[in-house]
């Protein structure tokens, strides 16, 4: 699942616009970029192996924070997820473009919102299966061009109208590793920052895992190497083989690459690959959305219609809720096929990350509660734990408000910081007139809520 939401748009359209921020300089914003994702993770982990639920870090946020920090919590979170969906359906208007120029991007965009909406409606055992198949395709194809490009590079194939030979001739071809300045890497952390979000939607399995004390570690344990296999080494590859100041988000890098090489045959395999990896991410994302409304329907933090579930174990109403949000995505699309890119990536940037300032901030106070009562430290196993501890977690949040500081820098980011802080507001009222006070579990008084009443299907 989480490779799913993470692997897709970011890396194989956004980093487009990160490379041409930073240049080859981005491989290092997502090598240290992916070390803070890592101690976020870590933190989830820890809390979801003692207390496995539905909906995870927004129970974290109620229980050690308090109701508002878990309403803000979800709520932003289901808001990142819709906004990255509809950054996914965009760049899949973008992808079928490739094949189709004459097709408007909104009639595809319609297309896979239609898709979607069918997957995500059917048993929860068919989505699990699909989403499996669809994650094997995209990271199969990563791999097979690394290896690919490996070999292009060993044996010295060069684009016909290259000026320089592929290899670190090729990545160095601006005389620098910083050609736009270290100016130039700090915004490419908003587009960076992007490609990781969702990586969290492991915390939302964690309810329906059948052992999450093995499962919840076990996928988080490998994030750094697939973070170094994924995103550094598959950008590296294709910024070894083509002059990376001709990436010009038109299409994948990838594909355009693979074009530019004369290689045709490659670059239509690729795009059908980086099609692929969107329908994936849309599918992840309206999942973790869907599910994060469910739990927080048994908080009382959203409608109880949330909680109905059909007859295939499946919480329709959210499905219905995200279909809608993706639709007002192919209006947009219509109506902003050029701008909607990066506008929505800077604003999906800035709920990613509040996302992970919660989970930061949950688990800080966890292990405050833990060294304040003795008792409660020794329970649950502590043997998967944030390496450093609360040390390494401070680092990993101070490294994430910066991240949010960064996006005033650019003009085409700052819309995410006015978007983000009237998005905040906007759920301070509505917590003050139509949440506090209500009924719910919050949580927040230490009692455990049984984590089969709110796992979706069972």
């Amino acid at each position: 699942m989480a490779l799913g939401s993470a692997i897709g748009t970011g890396l194989f359209y956004g980093s487009s616009a990160a490379i041409q921020a930073a240049g080859p300089a981005v491989l290092f914003a997502y090598m240290i970029g992916g070390a803070a994702v890592f101690i976020v993770m870590r933190a989830m982990g820890e809390m979801a192996v003692k207390h496995p639920v539905s909906g995870s870090f927004a129970h974290y946020a109620s229980r050690y924070l308090g109701r508002f920090a878990g309403f803000i919590t979800g709520w932003t979170f289901t808001f990142e997820m819709a906004i990255v969906a509809i950054a996914d359906v965009t760049a899949f208007g973008v992808y079928m473009g490739f094949w189709f120029p004459d097709v408007a991007t909104w009639i595809w965009v319609l297309a896979v919102v239609l898709l979607i909406a069918a997957i995500n409606l059917m048993k929860v055992k068919v989505f699990g299966e699909t989403e499996f198949w669809l994650a094997i395709v995209k990271v199969s194809a990563i791999i097979a061009m690394i290896g690919g490009g490996i070999a292009l590079i060993i044996f010295g194939f060069n684009a016909p109208d290259a000026q320089t030979a592929t290899g670190i001739d090729t990545l160095m071809a601006a005389g620098t590793l910083f050609p736009n300045g270290f100016i130039g890497l700090l915004l490419s952390f908003a587009v960076v920052m992007f490609a990781f979000g969702g990586i969290e939607t492991i915390g939302i399995t964690a309810g329906e895992a059948d052992d999450p004390s093995r499962s919840v570690p076990a996928a988080i344990n490998t994030v750094p190497w697939r973070i170094l296999l994924f995103y550094v080494a598959s950008l590296a590859v294709i910024m070894m083989l083509f002059d990376w100041r001709q990436i010009d988000g038109s299409a994948s890098p990838f594909v355009q690459i693979f074009d530019a090489l004369g290689i045709p045959a490659a670059a239509h395999v690729l795009n059908a690959v980086v099609i692929t990896a969107a329908v994936s991410a849309i599918n992840a994302d309206t999942f973790g959305a869907g599910r994060m409304l469910f739990a927080m329907s048994a908080e009382g933090h959203a409608p109880k219609s949330f909680a109905k579930v059909s007859s295939n174990g499946v919480p329709w109403m959210t499905v219905l809720v995200m279909t809608f949000v993706l639709l007002v995505g192919v209006v947009l699309n219509a109506l902003l096929p050029e701008k909607l890119f990066t506008i929505i990536a800077s604003i999906a940037t800035f709920a990613t990350v509040w996302v992970w300032i919660m989970i930061l901030a949950s688990y800080l106070a966890m292990r405050r509660a833990e060294k304040k009562e003795a008792a409660a430290a020794s329970q649950g196993p502590r043997e998967y734990a944030v390496p450093g501890g609360s040390a390494t977690a401070w680092i990993a949040m101070a490294f994430m408000v910066f991240i949010v500081v960064l996006l005033a820098l650019s003009a085409e980011t700052r819309v995410a910081l006015y978007t983000g802080v009237a998005w905040l507001a906007i759920l301070a009222v509505v917590y003050r007139f139509a949440v506090r006070g209500t009924s719910g579990d919050p949580s927040a008084d230490g009692r455990e809520r049984d984590s089969e009443a709110v796992s979706t299907g069972r």
